[in-house]
């Protein structure tokens, strides 16, 4: 584990942890097991927040989460309610969503008194063979934003990473400082994470806070990579290729707002050319 402080003088900080795990195909249960033991030790090292991946509940296959996908009013995410609740500890966890006839691929934010107070479902399905996404869930239309520790935080999930435009759209008209990204990345494709999760950090001078997948699921060998990126693209904490770990960083809404004043790029977008 590698973790670190941003500097920021007189600044306020928040610790934010990344548990980078397997998960037991279609076994939501143990992976519930799992998610209370890393979340137990975020708390324990002082952090307010904890991240999870994409499909922590069933891992990412389709054809087990067409067959385990719930909705919300019990399992899973009633475990993770509790967990929050007991533990005084905020969650974001990738999960699935069935929603009557339709499933999504949704990420949850649970805050510390155990209340679901937002969610968000995936935009952008990886529409490409032998995953392909669209044979399972239905998209989301919207992007979504929650606020904790005066900070602004953005939801996305895996395959977002390679769309800028959302990410602008959440720092511009969201006033995101931050965003939390849940993935089942998977080898060969570990340095285009890596690169774009700094990328998306650089060019919307905000925190990435990317919870990675390691392990295997089906076909797929997942690359690890999580990591905490300040708003300078610098990397405070990282986690290895192959093995679960607990990360932890300190975000700090007045390092956003620095970066922010130094080098004024969001304001000077040319909008009248390209939007």
């Amino acid at each position: 584990m590698i973790g670190g402080r941003s500097r920021c003088l007189e600044a306020t900080f928040m610790k934010i942890a990344v548990a980078q795990i397997s998960c037991s195909l279609g076994d939501p249960e143990a992976n519930l097991l799992k998610v209370r033991d890393f979340s137990r030790r975020a708390r324990d090292v002082g952090a307010e927040l904890i991240v999870f991946p994409e499909m922590t509940d069933t891992g990412y296959s389709m054809p087990v989460i067409r067959e385990s996908a719930n909705n919300w009013n019990s399992g899973f995410v009633a475990g993770l309610r509790e967990i929050a609740k007991k533990l005084s500890i905020a969650i974001v966890s990738g999960v699935s969503e069935r929603d009557g006839s339709s499933i999504y691929n949704s990420q949850v934010f649970v805050d510390s008194q155990g209340n679901i107070a937002a969610k968000y479902r995936k935009t952008h399905l990886y529409a490409v063979a032998p995953v392909e996404e669209q044979t399972c869930f239905a998209s989301g239309d919207s992007f979504v934003s929650f606020e904790l520790g005066g900070l602004h935080f953005g939801f996305s999930i895996c395959y977002d990473l390679r769309f800028p435009e959302m990410y602008r759209k959440l720092a511009v008209e969201q006033k995101v400082g931050a965003f939390v990204v849940s993935s089942a990345w998977p080898f060969p494709r570990d340095e285009h994470f890596r690169v774009l999760a700094i990328a998306r950090a650089i060019e919307n001078q905000s925190y990435v806070v990317a919870s990675n997948r390691v392990g295997k699921d089906d076909d797929l060998w997942f690359c690890g990579g999580s990591a905490i990126i300040d708003p300078r693209g610098v990397v405070i904490a990282a986690a290895s290729a192959d093995r679960e770990e607990l990360i932890h960083g300190d975000l700090s809404e007045e390092l956003v707002h620095s970066v922010r004043r130094r080098v004024e790029s969001l304001a000077h977008r040319r909008g009248d050319l390209y939007e």
